[in-house]
């Protein structure tokens, strides 16, 4: 039902349609491969850095569990409460390191997404097409002009 109303819809105004990978274009553009070699670097430092820090608290672990029973309160409160520091600074550091990893991914590929994005427009405004498709993603990436139906749909449904 949907496809005969988008079917109907399309030729009545003449949509020129079209269909592109954008995963497919950007496995190609120059650039990649030395884009993911930083991003690469750039992870196995980070986990460098998590691997160290996990290593100094297994180091502490098996420190206090060799010698808690001979601890006094005082210095095994201040070791337990150490290593519970040490665990929320490891958690704490993995979630900014995903963070940042994934902000430098965004930081050296949007140069590339913006140039890919500039071209597929060209492409489509020099060709006369109303709509490209993303295959990949199964988004739109440009469209000449169109009606959002939004405010029809929810006054049908009654909605504000």
């Amino acid at each position: 039902m949907m496809c005969a109303f988008f079917s109907t819809g399309f030729s009545q105004v003449n949509a020129k349609l079209g269909y592109i990978d954008s995963n497919e274009l950007l496995d190609i553009m120059p650039g990649k491969d030395s884009i993911q070699n930083v991003l690469v670097n750039y992870g196995r430092t980070l986990e460098t850095q998590l691997q160290t820090m996990y290593a100094e608290y297994q180091t502490k672990i098996q420190d206090y569990q060799a010698n808690s029973r001979t601890m006094s309160d005082i210095i095994r409160q201040t070791k337990e409460k150490e290593l519970v520091d040490l665990e929320t600074r490891i958690q704490t550091f993995q979630q900014q390191a995903d963070t940042d990893l994934q902000n430098k991914q965004v930081e050296l590929l949007q140069p590339m997404l913006d140039k890919a994005k500039n071209a597929i427009q060209a492409v489509a405004k020099e060709n006369g097409y109303t709509y490209i498709f993303d295959v990949g993603t199964g988004a739109f990436l440009y469209f000449e002009k169109g009606d959002n139906i939004l405010p029809l749909v929810k006054a049908k449904l009654g909605l504000k």
